[in-house]
């Protein structure tokens, strides 16, 4: 695994231990930060993204690398994403990480922009997450939610679909929160 863009483009991160963490491929992450370029412009200095089920915290390391303010990681177990936080030390600033899990209302310091949501596939907590987290998106915020590609997932009415996108077993929705 790799930061694919960015300031710390080539920099190699820590591959999950876990069984249970699935990473985004380089594929679908290089897709998914054309499609927020091509919606919030070049520059991302002005956005906060979330990462919800961060994993081993590649995506939202990757949007600190392509220029956003701060990301916050989220994950009930932070093992994995702890060690590729440590390569970021010059960005500590800019990287919160939340222990806690996703499904339940969030205590974060800031409300975000962006949020890229990667639940466990098929197993429900997809829509418990997206209704947990309302709290803490602005509105407007553009959310990229990553499911298999043959899963049902049942948006909250607060989530207004603007597409979706399909990358091997994966299926991701792009749509926006309104409040």
């Amino acid at each position: 695994m790799r930061i694919i863009g960015g300031k710390y483009r080539g920099k190699k991160l820590f591959s999950p231990v876990s069984e249970n963490v699935r990473p985004t491929s380089d594929k679908a992450r290089e897709a998914l930060f054309n499609i927020l370029r091509n919606r919030l412009g070049g520059n991302f200095t002005e956005y906060k993204l979330l990462d919800v089920f961060a994993g081993s915290g590649a995506f939202g390391l990757e949007a600190l690398s392509q220029g956003f303010a701060k990301v916050g990681l989220v994950d009930i177990d932070t093992k994995d994403l702890q060690k590729n936080v440590k390569l970021f030390e010059n960005e500590k600033a800019k990287i919160e990480v939340i222990r806690a899990d996703a499904t339940k209302p969030l205590s974060v310091s800031e409300k975000f922009d962006v949020i890229f949501m990667d639940a466990p596939y098929n197993k429900g907590l997809t829509e418990k997450a997206l209704m947990s987290i309302k709290d803490v998106l602005k509105d407007g915020a553009l959310c990229l939610v990553e499911i298999n590609k043959d899963e049902i997932c049942d948006f909250p009415k607060e989530y207004h679909i603007l597409d979706e996108r399909q990358y091997g077993i994966a299926k991701i929705v792009i749509a926006e929160f309104i409040c």
